[in-house]
């Protein structure tokens, strides 16, 4: 490869790998999807959740296989059964999960339930029947019991009452929805329906169920519900995360209960132990023996990204004592581990790594090194059992043993998918962006292409902004795919990117889109300066901010033949019908009503006059995230203006495209769109 430009540090990450077939979006949805491997008690092997697609029904179904530390992997549960969530009984005797059938109406939150699989031998069985689905489970000490997450009604607040209500909203389905509430829809759905999280106690002989919320103000989060449960090693008690309406200005605050346990049931209500914090709450779990508790805590309310420090509660004394609050790192995950020690899940410099850290250090070490590992569980003996995957290599189950040389490769369920099929070598970059500092850039040269070729160059730009494009596979937008159709593919980490401190995520607040349209730009004249990209022949995809940072880009440049708009924010007024509206004078630089003309800087739809560029424009209508409208403004004035352009919506997707048809329709739009303008002839 040419390399024309010794001041940009560049190395290579991950070598290409030679075949004879190129990777599509059929090849990637034929792939198995790794979940969290669960360790069993005698630590021998792993229960691992595995997703396969079908094309033809157009769904997906997980069925639960046992994993063995040799390699060898057998199904546990049904094909036909989607199965998810496992989790051991203490003595290893039985498993847990969530299940439903595969033929369930995908509309029937019923139909995930709580099972119970005898591993001695034996089918398993069905434990409840909640009227509005399970969200969790996870053991009791005694092994006798489980507690079930679910939802009920607000109004309803009983199994029988919420039962009687979904059974005649089913009937009659409401067509209005009323609201006085700032906070009064989240991602795809409708928050109006006024469901409340409950937290049921079930025996597993009798299936006998008591409610130990019944009284219950708050939701569990409504993206990743379970894992918000922790009980005390004795069974005494229980705690939680949870979410609420209560923060000023009515938003959404998480905060850690405690519920503590008596024979009878509860003893007392839930108790708020956070709520004097003007931050987040999360993952609260048991510590010394279940003397105090340990939890996760963002400072900063109006900043989304801001990096989770560890706090622990002393459960006798009511105190809160800081643990590891000076790391700039965010464990967003944390494990117990032997011996005292914690295993941390953290991005760092664009990689997913785990850690090892005992409360007291002032930092955790590094357990793992370059990809992406995450999905972490500590086994009895101290192994830690995982996923890894990286920029050419799609999550497999690894398992790295307590004291041994380093991550072990368990699992090859994706060998034979890709079996033939061409990567291309994946390179780190780091360049001078805007105002003298340092970005890096993951990038992907096409599989075959001729080293000395100065190549067309696609920019994917991730969303957020406050988040990364890491060294991992990704399913949605795969740099794999976009490099096998012959372009270069750069995925900048810009200054407002995550897992490089607080201060680079923090950096961009108040003017989201100067620090990273010149880190883009920066990064484009760097590849081309080293001879991997030719200039003339560049392109701009992202989604969601990214789709954002294209729509400005496009009205500040026309060095790029074309884009694609992926659920882009297009006027920054219309986010205030977004799902989430506090922290927007953080991120704008003031409210709308206070300084519309500091808002205006950097709204693209204020900024029209300079749009020229050739667009492709794709939403999904349940996008509440970022409202469908914006890519309806966004395509309205590009056709008012002459510009080509291209509108993709999806009626039945939100801000992300799921179902396998309208993901391989996506693929082929967005590629196709690329091709268009960069290919030889454009």
């Amino acid at each position: 490869m040419t390399v024309a430009d010794p001041s940009v540090a560049q190395r290579l990450l991950h070598p290409a790998r030679a075949g004879t077939r190129l990777l599509t979006a059929e090849v990637l949805w034929s792939l198995p999807r790794m979940g969290r491997p669960v360790p069993a008690p005698d630590g021998t092997w792993a229960a691992v959740p595995v997703t396969t697609y079908d094309l033809e029904s157009n769904k997906g179904a997980g069925r639960l296989h046992r994993l063995r530390v040799d390699g060898h992997v057998e199904p546990l549960t049904a094909a036909e059964r989607s199965a998810s969530n496992p989790c051991f009984s203490p003595d290893g005797r039985h498993l847990a999960f969530l299940a439903k059938a595969r033929d369930a109406d995908p509309k029937d939150r019923s139909a995930t339930q709580a099972w119970l699989l005898p591993l001695g031998g034996g089918e398993a069985r069905c434990l409840t029947d909640l009227p509005l689905g399970a969200l969790d489970v996870l053991w009791m000490p005694d092994g006798q019991r489980l507690l079930v997450a679910t939802w009920l009604f607000e109004a309803h607040p009983t199994l029988e009452g919420t039962r009687a209500e979904a059974r005649r909203r089913r009937e009659d389905p409401p067509t209005v929805h009323a609201t006085e509430e700032r906070f009064y829809r989240y991602w795809d759905r409708w928050l109006t329906e006024g469901l409340r999280a409950h937290v049921f106690l079930v025996d597993v002989e009798t299936g006998a169920a008591r409610d130990l919320l019944p009284d219950s103000p708050v939701w569990f989060s409504l993206m990743e519900p379970a894992g918000a449960i922790d009980v005390a090693p004795d069974g005494s008690e229980i705690a939680f995360a949870a979410q609420r309406v209560g923060g000023p200005g009515g938003r959404l605050r998480a905060d850690v209960y405690r519920l503590r346990l008596g024979a009878a049931g509860p003893v007392g209500p839930a108790e708020c132990l956070t709520g004097a914090f003007a931050g987040s709450s999360a993952r609260p779990r048991y510590l010394d023996g279940g003397a105090r508790l340990l939890y996760g805590r963002r400072e900063d309310p109006d900043f989304y990204a801001d990096r989770l420090r560890l706090w622990a509660y002393d459960l006798e004394a009511g105190t809160h004592e800081p643990l590891l609050t000076e790391w700039d790192r965010s464990p967003e995950a944390f494990h117990r581990g032997p011996d005292g020690a914690w295993i941390l899940e953290a991005d760092d410099e664009g990689r997913g790594r785990l850690f090892t850290w005992r409360p007291g250090a002032a930092e955790p070490a590094p357990l793992t090194a370059a990809g992406h590992f995450g999905q972490a569980a500590v086994a009895a003996d101290g192994a830690v059992w995982c996923t890894a995957q990286d920029l050419g290599t799609p999550p497999e189950v690894h398992r790295i043993e307590r004291g041994g040389p380093g991550p072990v490769r368990l699992t090859h369920l994706t060998d034979e998918a890709l079996k033939g099929v061409a990567l291309g070598a994946v390179y780190e970059v780091r360049v001078e962006g805007a105002q003298g500092e340092e970005v890096q850039c993951l990038v992907v040269r096409p599989p075959g292409a001729p080293a000395d070729a100065a190549l067309p160059l696609v920019h994917l730009i991730h969303g957020g902004p406050h988040g990364i494009f890491g060294d991992q596979w990704h399913w949605r937008w795969n740099a794999q795919a976009f490099a096998a159709r012959g372009t270069l593919v750069a995925c900048v980490n810009f200054q407002g990117s995550t897992s490089f401190g607080n201060d680079f995520a923090r950096r961009i607040q108040g003017a989201w889109a100067e620090r990273p349209a010149q880190d883009v730009l920066a990064v484009t004249d760097a590849l081309a300066g080293l001879g991997w990209a030719d200039p003339a022949r560049a392109a701009v995809a992202g989604g969601s901010y990214g789709g954002y940072l294209v729509s400005w880009l496009t009205t500040q440049t026309n060095r790029f033949r074309c884009a694609v708009n992926h659920a882009g924010v297009f006027d920054l007024a219309l986010m205030y019908a977004s799902d989430v509206t506090w922290g927007r004078a953080r991120n704008l630089g003031a409210e709308l009503w206070e300084d519309a003309a500091v808002v205006d800087r950097h709204n693209p739809a204020r900024h029209t006059a300079g749009l020229g560029t050739p667009t492709l424009v794709v939403h999904g209508e349940r996008d509440y995230r970022v409202p469908a409208d914006q890519a309806l403004l966004c395509y309205g004035i590009l056709k008012a203006r002459g510009v080509p352009a291209r509108l993709l919506w999806f009626s039945d997707e939100n801000h992300w495209i799921l179902k396998p048809k309208n993901s391989l329709r996506w693929y082929q739009e967005v590629l196709d769109w690329i091709d268009r303008f960069l290919g030889p002839k454009a």
